[in-house]
């Protein structure tokens, strides 16, 4: 069955699911941090229950009574497919086979929201604006596997993340460049979505657009082959690939800054964002984020941050399996006990 909200019973595994990886821990106690982290690639394992056996379980002598799980997907009855990855969570038949008691299963981007407020600055680098309002609204986006994208609101005392699919709104050609290029990108049944150049592939997509543009070979075909050939300088095509990612981030950041008023800050999480800082500090970003007449002005003022934590999602939900009354995280429909 399912439930609403309440304390969980520790030990407490939790548990970040990504389209390429999945990072689990423990958390033992209200007043303990995570414990070791479990990395495992989730093309290895052939479901969720048997990463989670084989890659905590057998190696732990602790006997998780909950567990907490972020995955890169909607929540959606009691059998949840990810969005880029095959695996399928089935809470009913990890509380058969797994022997939890209890499961919640939230938005991935949920967990990166609640990473915002756990985090202290000693995690985040700021890229440009003015000071955070505290307890003023906030938006975490992440280019990764996908684009992942939450809101973070602070209402009746409590931070209350707002889980959504941001990262598949449109988006266009604004400059003459953008133009030539942007017809070389791949759609998805007709559109180009934010997908389609914010993320891994999307920058793959992106770099061979340019490529095709101007009739030039596009011989990588990794992320991290055209991120460390841009910031070595060392490819033109990879430059403006990055250049042209790092612009389409900043006007979507903007975009979501706006619609959340989010005074509280933009935070950037995932590992592209940790890779690309200094071409996100190269001025286009910032250009591009600030460029949203006649709110410019505003826009000026809030301030963005990449969020330097390896692990930030599992800092998250630690904080949130700790003292889930602190958050406003709804769990009717999303928590199931045995």
């Amino acid at each position: 069955m399912t439930e609403g909200s309440g304390t969980l019973r520790f030990p407490i595994l939790i548990g970040d699911i990504g389209g390429t990886n999945a990072r689990f821990s423990i958390v033992l106690d209200a007043n303990a941090e995570a414990g070791e982290p479990h990395i495992v690639q989730t093309a290895d394992y052939e479901t969720i229950d048997a990463a989670i056996q084989a890659a905590v379980l057998d190696r732990s002598s602790v006997r998780p009574n909950s567990a907490v799980l972020a995955i890169a997907g909607p929540v959606d009855g009691d059998e949840i497919p990810l969005t880029n990855c095959p695996w399928v969570i089935r809470p009913k038949v990890m509380l058969r086979d797994l022997g939890f008691s209890d499961v919640v299963v939230l938005n991935d981007f949920e967990a990166q929201a609640l990473a915002v407020v756990a985090l202290g600055e000693e995690h985040m680098e700021k890229i440009g604006g003015g000071a955070a309002v505290p307890n003023a609204s906030r938006v975490v986006l992440g280019p990764g596997t996908g684009l992942g994208v939450a809101g973070l609101i602070h209402a009746l005392g409590h931070w209350i993340p707002v889980p959504g699919e941001g990262g598949h709104m449109d988006i266009g050609p604004r400059s003459p460049r953008d133009f030539q290029v942007f017809p070389h990108i791949e759609k998805i049944e007709g559109r180009i979505s934010g997908e389609q150049i914010l993320c891994g592939r999307g920058l793959v997509n992106a770099y061979r657009a340019v490529a095709m543009a101007d009739g030039k070979a596009a011989p990588f075909t990794k992320p991290a082959e055209i991120t460390a050939a841009a910031l070595a300088k060392s490819d033109a095509v990879a430059e403006e690939a990055v250049s042209l990612f790092v612009t389409c981030l900043g006007r979507t950041a903007g975009d979501l800054a706006l619609v959340f008023k989010s005074r509280g800050g933009v935070f950037l999480t995932g590992g592209i964002a940790q890779k690309i800082v200094p071409a996100l500090k190269a001025g286009n970003f910032r250009a591009a984020f600030e460029d949203k007449a006649p709110h410019s002005e505003l826009m000026r003022s809030i301030p963005v941050y990449v969020i330097t934590h390896p692990l930030a999602a599992l800092a998250g939900l630690a904080a949130y399996a700790r003292a889930p009354s602190l958050f406003g995280v709804e769990t009717e429909g999303r928590r199931w006990r045995a």
